[in-house]
């Protein structure tokens, strides 16, 4: 009976001494969690946005060019627009474009129908063919020559020309270091205001960038004439744009 109580008493004690241990592992976990959770809560940082902008001049120029065909059957359209194709070609040839940088964008052969009022329905007149070769111009120079080489060869219509840089992978890269550069600056100005100073760089990332006041000129049908005038085109500058977004730690003064 003496050994049993003893034994009793012994694992009660066991018991009281395991509750104990885990009531404090308990309250150290607990204790930690809120530590941290309060750090993290209490971190202040700067968040700033900021902008990186490059001039620069096109050197580059890039149009469309169509040439199409009504006829009665689609074999006859097809092959007048075939006709039409090859002099356009060989007039780029001529002004120093090659094929590569000539190629086809768009080719199309379909019925033309016009509607009869009499008829109360579409009436089919015939088949139009329609070629669209979209040029690189790599000289700038020569973009005028261009223009007027495709309208003498028959082109009928000289769609959207636009411009654009040679240069623009290197001229990105100078955007976005500034735009990183400014948001840095930026947020220096922001902390000191606040009574603090930055520290580490915690998150950064890019918009895409684009480009601004890039000039463009609408679909025009040409028509040749005995003697033109030579084209003349003169394009603006251009703005490279690239915007970051970037958070920052702040540091108070009074932080060691």
């Amino acid at each position: 009976m003496i050994i049993m109580v003893l034994a009793r008493k012994r694992h009660g004690s066991i018991l009281k001494m395991i509750k104990k241990r885990l009531v404090f592992s308990l309250s150290f976990f607990l204790v930690c969690f809120v530590f941290f959770s309060t750090l993290h809560a209490e971190e202040n940082q700067v968040v700033v946005s900021a902008t990186g902008r490059i001039t620069v001049k096109p050197d580059m120029a890039e149009f469309g060019v169509v040439v199409k065909s009504d006829a009665k059957t689609a074999a006859e359209a097809a092959a007048e627009t075939a006709g039409k194709y090859r002099s356009v070609q060989n007039s780029l040839r001529a002004v120093g474009i090659s094929l590569d940088n000539a190629p086809t964008s768009g080719y199309t052969v379909a019925p033309r129908s016009e509607w009869d009022p009499s008829l109360g329905k579409s009436v089919l007149k015939g088949y139009s063919a329609r070629h669209t070769i979209m040029v690189r111009v790599r000289m700038l120079e020569n973009i005028g020559r261009a223009v007027d080489a495709v309208v003498q060869a028959g082109a009928d219509e000289v769609q959207s020309i636009s411009f654009s840089s040679s240069h623009y992978d290197t001229l990105r890269q100078e955007a976005l270091a500034a735009a990183v550069e400014n948001a840095r600056r930026d947020a220096g100005v922001m902390a000191k205001a606040a009574g603090g100073r930055i520290g580490q760089l915690m998150e950064v990332s890019v918009n895409h960038p684009s480009f601004r006041d890039q000039p463009q000129m609408e679909a025009l049908a040409m028509r040749a004439a005995p003697a033109p005038v030579p084209t003349e085109l003169a394009p603006n500058e251009q703005v490279i744009t690239v915007t970051v977004s970037s958070r920052w730690r702040f540091i108070p003064t009074s932080a060691r």
